[in-house]
């Protein structure tokens, strides 16, 4: 269980970056697949060609933020459909990744990783292992927080909510656009060169249907936590993505097949759609819509 907290963890970085693109820019990137293996192969690669860890792990940031550069130039300069870009990306990715490892798979048992200290001194699956891992969730969620409510953070927010409006104002959107999809792919880049580490090896295969996963840890968590304000969302993605990683440890511990995990993630992103519309929880979210009224209201009339 421990290490699906871990996993959870490292994952959160993955899932603020599908936030940032299915939550703020309201744009459904699904270069996610393609962009978490391009950023754990060339992490991968350039560790084994003796590339200090961290350099690597930066590295595959940098790739996965070009991968959602060219989504985003596909959309806002080939006036691509956004859905098709991203499959058009995520699809070339897959070849290109091919071409940075060399082959399907890039082991790294062997080499230095930015976990081999906690390896070898047997830190993993502890305490230590998911403070550290939690700090790093932590603090990607503070800089992103901070990020969005920069003047750019804003226009960013102000495109996904009404593209028109903004553009009205003067603000790039297509810019905007770009911007937006570079910095999640980033994350998801930065996230896949991180579980490499983490499991030891990258492979061609490892970001198939990970949209699935980022989806699953956005939505169960704002559907169970909230995501009233930007604070509250990004905390609940990242508990979000850990209640995702434990869910199906648990269901992999009560006899499932590790072959149908896929769909044990499509059924818990419906269950936590179709929840809050059914009678019961829309009376629950109603009651607090009414209780934060009257807060509000007693507030302003004592003032």
């Amino acid at each position: 269980m421990i290490g699906a907290v871990e996993l959870g963890l490292i994952y959160a970085v993955m899932a603020l970056g599908v936030y940032l693109t299915f939550r703020i820019l309201n744009f459904p990137d699904l270069t996610v697949d393609g962009s978490f293996t391009t950023g754990a192969a060339t992490a991968a690669i350039l560790i084994t060609a003796g590339t200090h860890p961290a350099l690597a792990t930066l590295a595959g940031g940098v790739a996965g933020l070009a991968a959602g550069v060219i989504t985003g130039l596909l959309h806002t300069k080939g006036g691509i459909n956004p859905l098709l870009a991203g499959i058009l990306t995520q699809i070339g990715l897959y070849s290109v990744n091919l071409r940075i490892m060399g082959g399907a798979n890039v082991p790294l048992l062997r080499e230095d990783t930015l976990l081999t200290p906690l390896r070898d001194n047997g830190l993993l699956g502890g305490a230590v292992s998911i403070a550290i891992f939690g700090a790093l969730a932590l603090v990607v969620k503070v800089v992103l927080d901070w990020f969005l409510h920069t003047d750019t953070g804003l226009a960013l927010q102000a495109t996904g909510d009404n593209e028109e409006m903004i553009r009205s104002f003067g603000v790039n959107t297509d810019r905007t656009k770009i911007l937006g999809l570079a910095l999640s792919n980033g994350l998801v880049g930065l996230a896949g060169a991180l579980i490499a580490q983490y499991q030891g090896f990258a492979d061609i295969s490892m970001g198939i249907g990970l949209i699935i996963a980022g989806l699953a840890s956005v939505i169960l968590g704002q559907a169970v936590f909230g995501s009233r304000v930007i604070l509250i969302s990004t905390l609940a993605v990242v508990l979000g993505s850990i209640l995702y990683r434990v869910t199906i440890q648990v269901a992999l511990q009560a006899g499932l097949d590790p072959n149908d995990m896929k769909l044990i993630s499509a059924v818990l992103v419906v269950v936590a759609l179709v929840l809050p519309k059914w009678g019961v929880f829309r009376r629950v979210s109603a009651l607090r819509s009414l209780r934060r009224t009257a807060a509000t209201s007693s507030t302003t009339g004592g003032a």
